[in-house]
């Protein structure tokens, strides 16, 4: 990178992301008081077995390792990682894909604001991060040898499998008339799971997968994003499922079998790109 570039996005970082970075240390006080509250005030959730047992299960992972993956590269992004800074903005989407969950799919709570705020605040993060992101003198510090084509497809096929997974609960529903045996486990009124997962996850994992394969810029932003929320996310849902079959919810953790090698493929897309990513500093 020149130094021109390398100057141009250091004015552009320190213009935007003040705010990005005050915004996220409100993000990171609520996510330990949301996970805290959880899983030592045992009143808090009131869903069945199934769903509480998973809310304690992901509130574990949140706290010790969402949080710390959140605050080390805000850190980090301050004494000049660019590297960092993708990262911290894929926490953010971990964070507003996660609340999602507990803000529309949970029992109504005495944490019901503090979901809203976490919600509320990501979606402002992520704009306020991306749109002040030089997102073309980020894209110029992957080396030309980045293997775009391997991780864009391990995008497009995990985003392909959930996809067609979810489309087709749902076009069972319409042939045959009975609801997806997951909405009945829940005892939620709709499939709040395929309608995150096709909105957040399938579409940008698609939209990331083909900017990256032509070497688009925002396709490395996003694909570094989806993946590092993809990793992290694995890790909560392996949590929950842990929790729940030690809580009897489940006669078996089977489901763990997907969500861990997903999660290490995220995280190995997320290493392969990151460090592939040159070493210039800029400050925020």
């Amino acid at each position: 990178m020149t130094e021109k570039a390398t100057k141009k996005m250091e004015i552009k970082f320190a213009k935007g992301f003040k705010t990005v970075f005050n915004l996220s240390v409100i993000i990171g006080i609520l996510m330990v008081v949301a996970s805290v509250a959880g899983l030592f005030l045992g009143d808090i959730y009131r869903d069945n077995l199934l769903v509480s047992s998973g809310w304690l299960g992901n509130d574990l992972v949140t706290l010790l390792l969402a949080v710390p993956l959140l605050i080390t590269s805000m850190v980090l992004t301050k004494h000049g990682s660019p590297r960092a800074l993708l990262v911290w903005l894929g926490m953010v989407l971990y964070t507003l894909y996660n609340y999602a969950f507990y803000l529309f799919a949970a029992a109504f709570n005495s944490l019901f604001l503090v979901y809203t705020a976490l919600f509320t605040l990501s979606i402002f993060v992520l704009i306020f991060g991306l749109t002040s992101l030089d997102v073309r003198g980020i894209a110029e510090q992957f080396r030309s040898t980045t293997p775009v084509k391997w991780v864009g497809g391990y995008m497009a096929f995990v985003s392909l499998v959930l996809g067609s997974f979810h489309i087709i609960l749902a076009l069972g529903f319409i042939f045959t008339g009975r609801v997806p045996e997951i909405v009945i486990n829940v005892e939620h009124p709709t499939n709040i799971i395929s309608a995150l997962d096709l909105s957040l996850v399938v579409s940008f994992g698609l939209l990331g997968a083909v900017w990256l394969w032509v070497r688009q810029p925002w396709g490395y932003v996003l694909a570094v994003l989806w993946n590092v929320k993809g990793a992290v996310y694995m890790a909560a849902l392996s949590g929950a499922t842990a929790w729940i079959f030690q809580a009897g919810a489940s006669d078996s953790p089977v489901q763990l079998a997907l969500w861990v090698p997903i999660g290490i493929g995220c995280l190995i897309s997320s290493v392969v790109l990151l460090r592939n990513m040159k070493s210039t500093r800029t400050s925020v």
